[in-house]
């Protein structure tokens, strides 16, 4: 699987671009038929708290899967898009399975 990430607005760190590699790439597990992931970091709001948005978009053969999460760090963002991802991938498979 090819991880694209793009940072809006800022210069994401090694660290966190290794973050970002490590959880989407555990999302193989779930499906083989992940082509690519396109990860995009921004911040929204820079005064405010709650304001990392982080959105992962899946590439799969029959379509593509998606989630948007906003947290206080691109961390917390990233794990719950990671987690919307897995229950999205978890209920395709058993969709494709009942068939």
């Amino acid at each position: 699987m090819d991880i694209r990430i793009q940072s809006v607005h800022f210069d994401a760190t090694e660290q966190l671009k290794e973050f970002v590699n490590k959880k989407v790439s555990k999302l193989g597990k779930y499906s083989d038929d992940i082509i690519d992931a396109d990860v995009i970091l921004k911040v929204t709001k820079p005064e405010s708290a709650n304001n990392k948005d982080a959105s992962i978009k899946l590439y799969i053969k029959n379509g593509d899967i998606f989630a948007s999460k906003i947290a206080d760090t691109f961390e917390e963002a990233i794990d719950m898009s990671v987690e919307a991802l897995e229950k999205q991938l978890i209920k395709r498979k058993e969709k494709v399975q009942a068939k």
